[in-house]
């Protein structure tokens, strides 16, 4: 480890490490609600808690990497991750949960932030595209490893709430050890201000005014992309026994292991697709999703559940790979981590007010009014913005 080249692997490593934590817990959720008795809302509220510290990472800390560097962003990221999922494990409550959960949200974002900057600044000549692919990438692997392992402790092993947490905790160990023995060179290691109260205050950057409304429709694709996937990653285990035979943390788990894990390879097979393309296609495969969502309530058909979950995997990688693409087209190398910050804060805030009203209609109404609210208002915003998305002249790289 000493030169720039190996870094970047390292660094790809701490990334997927760093969110692995986050949706871990999606398919413990049943044994969390059996063991405390909790409603649809309180569930909700656990996921939405995550979302909140992540908001508040990206609002309060997301331009820590320009003053402290990303490696020392990413270490304190990646310890304070360790620290909250080390509270998730031994939550004796509720409230105990909660706090942990807010930690790791809060985690995730200045790893997230300072991961996207650092692999840019460590790659080697004009190889934003495909940076902006491995980072889509690894943000969904590593988010999808989280819920598989959940998954296969909640389902086969003894002491589910306990034990899933480990090799969160062990793999964050190496990863900061390993972020502490890389060198960087001194242009990926400069910061370009000095650290000050003015570095917490909340300000989202923005783009130019002619880049104004593609930035709009950039945002867009996280928007429904993280609302979608919350919706999943927080109500699976409860709607997935009215639509599929199987049961367990195992099922919900490899749902939204699978969904992760198959945005990845989505991303990683349309790497060359035009950015307007796969604009166009990621959003119109959110709302594919959600009219199969919808529907498989009556039909509760297996195969029609499967197909809604390709099309959710597809619309995730394809909205995030595109989206990511537009950020790093759009912005300038001062301001690319300010517009990372607001991008991302477009896809928290799609999965914390939606999600918290599914909770509370859940609890009042049911389930599915509550999945088919949700859906029909997806369905009647993501479809004009797709051919907003397709047909804006910035899209084409203008």
């Amino acid at each position: 480890m000493k030169n720039n080249w190996s870094a970047f692997p390292w660094v790809c490593f701490a990334m997927c490490v760093g969110v692995m934590g986050t949706a871990l817990i999606s398919p413990l959720y049943p044994l969390y609600q059996e063991t405390w008795q909790l409603r649809t809302s309180e569930i909700s509220l656990i996921y939405v808690l995550y979302m909140l510290g992540a908001l508040c990472g990206l609002l309060f800390m997301g331009r820590l990497s320009d003053t402290l560097g990303f490696r020392a962003v990413m270490l304190v990221g990646l310890l304070l991750g360790w620290g909250g999922t080390l509270l998730t494990m031994l939550a004796w409550d509720l409230t105990s949960l909660n706090i942990g959960r807010f930690a790791v949200g809060l985690s995730s974002s200045l790893i997230v932030t300072s991961a996207t900057v650092g692999l840019m600044q460590i790659s080697k000549g004009d190889n934003s595209q495909w940076v902006s692919m491995m980072t889509s990438f690894l943000l969904a692997f590593g988010f999808g490893l989280g819920p598989l392992t959940g998954g296969v402790i909640g389902q086969w092993l003894p002491h589910p709430l306990i034990v899933a947490y480990i090799p969160t905790l062990l793999l964050c160990v190496l990863a900061v050890y390993a972020l502490l023995r890389i060198e960087l060179k001194p242009h990926a290691s400069a910061v370009t201000s000095a650290l000050g109260w003015r570095s917490f205050i909340p300000r989202l950057t923005w783009t130019a005014r002619r880049d104004t409304w593609p930035f709009i429709l950039t945002c867009a694709c996280p928007f429904f992309a993280f609302g979608v996937f919350g919706l999943y990653a927080s109500m699976a285990p409860l709607f997935l026994e009215k639509m599929l035979p199987w049961h367990g943390p195992v099922v919900s788990g490899t749902a939204i292991g699978v969904i992760l894990l198959a945005s990845a390879a989505t991303q990683l097979l349309c790497a060359r697709l035009p950015v307007r393309w796969c604009g166009l296609f990621g959003l119109l495969a959110v709302v594919l999703s959600n009219a199969l969502l919808i529907m498989n309530f009556t039909a509760g058909s297996s195969l029609m559940f499967m197909i809604g979950v390709a099309a959710t995997a597809l619309g995730h990688g394809l909205c995030l790979l595109s989206g990511i693409s537009m950020v790093n087209r759009i912005a300038s190398p001062a301001q690319r981590s300010g517009l990372i910050s607001t991008y991302l804060v477009c896809g928290y805030v799609g999965s914390i007010a939606p999600l918290f009203a599914v909770g509370w209609i859940a609890d009042h109404y049911g389930l599915p009014t509550a999945i088919t609210l949700f859906g029909g208002t997806v369905i009647a915003l993501a479809s004009p913005l797709a051919l907003c998305f397709f047909l804006h002249s910035r899209m084409r790289g203008g």
